[in-house]
């Protein structure tokens, strides 16, 4: 009893100060009907702020993202920056589609203001690219993106980049959560309703001005291509830069073109979930492109999709970041390629081959756009950095222009993307790649398939003996520490599987790669089943271990 006593005096006293006639709203219903079970929910602890920043669902009380949250959180970074040094400098506001993005937005505005910070926010839902190009082009102290990515509709999230235009790293997210720990009440922080920057498209005219230096001039501009902005803010963009580039106008996949927090034709509004691409698919078996881009609602991902004898493929995310690493090695690149430890091998022997530097990271582009000398980086999971000296993060926009410029040169050759990745594959070997990835709505089910497998770790996946271990958690001679496994098989196909819990989306996931060697053209097919046989096991063997 005293325990739901202590609920309800800790909701109450929460909603006294809320200051969303929504969530507001939504929170004294909830005390009015006593449902002590979903005030426990929402009042079990806090959102914690990491190095994704925050992220959950959008709703009332201290587990939600709603503005009592981020007006915190906006608050603790402001004390973080003033304590680095930074007052008076500064921060630059980005948010995209989602519900309650332009609100969290304003907040954090008032906030910095508040705090003797000067704030400038971006004129409407924009790509993040464009906010983290801004950062730079701004001379800002920091950044902050409203964005939730590709969550489900109901989530929203907080992004914070430093003035590198980088997204944080330890330590900087434990001392800003520190400082937010410290704001004891929402009436102590000061937000004027006025004083901070609603910026014009002059960023955005820059950011785009950019996105030509990523195309060769004068190369091929002739693909034909099927867009989908998957309900987000990518649409108008991609179309100007596409324009200012020269390339034929995409077709546009209708439904999906205009920004809708309601994701309504999609489960997930992520192009990697199964049928996202349906619409595009079939505005494709229509209009008859040359290929498929997708970008994700906040267009930092993009996708790709190739004609087959069945229809449309989506390529993985490894496959695109192998075509344009050998699209930027034909250009000349020169510098770093760099990768997350969850992407493929290829992109290692790519570069050896083309005596260019390569570097393997912790997952998430914070740790990829920090790599000395980059020149160009890329994760699995779509995202791509193409141009690191505008954008210090994934981008989906320049990528989208590096892939139709690849795909143009290529079809005046007579060949297609697919055609390279054949080469790719007889002159590396067939990297198979594919993941098992277990969505939760309980995340003790983590925690639990983690210590199984380190308290009794697999000896064989798919018949093949796991020659090597690794708890990640004890860092590596070129890696610090980070929740993960990493098990490489023995035998000819270089198997190596990753297991790590997922840092934006209650989801374990494991990635799962086999090397399959290929002596010619003949080669392609069986290689491929073999690969797809192996990784499948993999992926039995795996679940069974962990136990889920």
């Amino acid at each position: 009893m005293q325990e739901q006593d202590d609920l309800i005096t800790r909701a109450r006293a929460w909603l006294a100060e809320d200051p969303d006639p929504e969530t507001a709203a939504e929170l004294a219903a909830i005390i009015e009907a006593g449902d002590v079970t979903e005030l426990a929910d929402r009042f079990s602890g806090t959102l914690q702020f990491g190095t994704a920043g925050l992220r959950g669902e959008i709703g009332a009380g201290p587990m939600r993202m709603n503005r009592s949250v981020v007006i915190r959180a906006a608050a603790g970074l402001a004390a973080y920056l003033k304590a680095q040094g930074h007052a008076g400098g500064l921060v630059v506001v980005g948010y995209d589609a989602r519900y309650k993005s332009a609100d969290f937005a304003r907040d954090t505005a008032a906030v910095m203001t508040g705090a003797g910070l000067r704030a400038a926010v971006l004129p409407r839902p924009l790509p993040t690219p464009v906010l983290a190009y801004a950062i730079r082009h701004l001379g800002a102290v920091a950044g902050v993106e409203v964005t939730a990515s590709h969550n489900p509709p109901r989530d929203n999230g907080y992004k914070v980049y430093l003035g590198d235009g980088s997204q944080i790293v330890s330590p900087a997210d434990t001392e800003i959560a520190a400082e937010i720990e410290r704001v004891e009440t929402l009436a102590s922080v000061p937000r004027p309703e006025s004083g901070w920057d609603d910026l014009g498209d002059e960023v955005l005219e820059a950011y785009l001005a950019r996105t030509d230096a990523v195309l060769t001039p004068g190369s091929p501009r002739g693909v034909r291509t099927v867009y989908t902005a998957m309900h987000g803010v990518g649409k108008d963009v991609v179309l100007a830069a596409f324009a200012r580039a020269g390339f034929p106008a995409p077709v546009l996949v209708a439904e999906q073109a205009e920004p809708d927090p309601a994701f309504p034709t999609v489960a997930f509004p992520n192009p990697e979930e199964p049928g996202a691409m349906d619409l595009a698919f079939a505005t494709a078996a229509r209009v008859n492109p040359d290929i498929v881009i997708a970008n994700d609602p906040d267009a930092d991902r993009c996708a790709v999709a190739v004609p087959t004898a069945d229809g449309w493929r989506m390529l993985r995310g490894d496959e695109v970041g192998a075509l344009l690493a050998a699209h930027l090695v034909h250009k000349g690149a020169q510098g770093v390629f760099a990768e997350s430890i969850v992407s493929s091998s290829l992109l290692g022997r790519i570069a050896e081959a083309a005596g260019v530097g390569y570097e393997e990271t912790l997952t998430g582009f914070k740790w990829i756009a920090r790599v000395e000398g980059l020149r160009y980086g890329y994760e699995e999971a779509l995202g791509y950095c193409v141009d690191p000296e505008g954008v210090r993060d994934k981008d989906g926009v320049t990528a989208a222009l590096l892939v139709a410029e690849l795909a143009s040169e290529l079809k005046e050759q007579g060949r297609t993307l697919s055609d390279l990745l054949d080469d790719l594959a007889m002159e590396h070997g067939l990297h198979a790649t594919d993941q098992l990835s277990v969505r939760v709505s309980d995340l003790s089910v983590i925690a639990s398939a983690m210590a199984a497998l380190r308290a009794e770790p697999p000896v064989s996946l798919a018949g093949l003996r796991v020659s090597s271990a690794e708890d990640l958690n004890r860092g590596t001679a070129t890696l610090p520490p980070t929740d993960g496994l990493r098990y490489h098989l023995e035998g000819d196909y270089k198997a190596r599987v990753i297991v790590r819990p997922s840092g934006t989306e209650p989801k374990l996931k494991c990635y799962l790669e086999v090397v399959v060697p290929v002596a010619d053209a003949a080669d392609l097919a069986p290689a491929r089943t073999r690969g797809q046989e192996i990784l499948d096991a993999i992926k039995k063997d795996l679940a069974v271990a962990m136990g889920i």
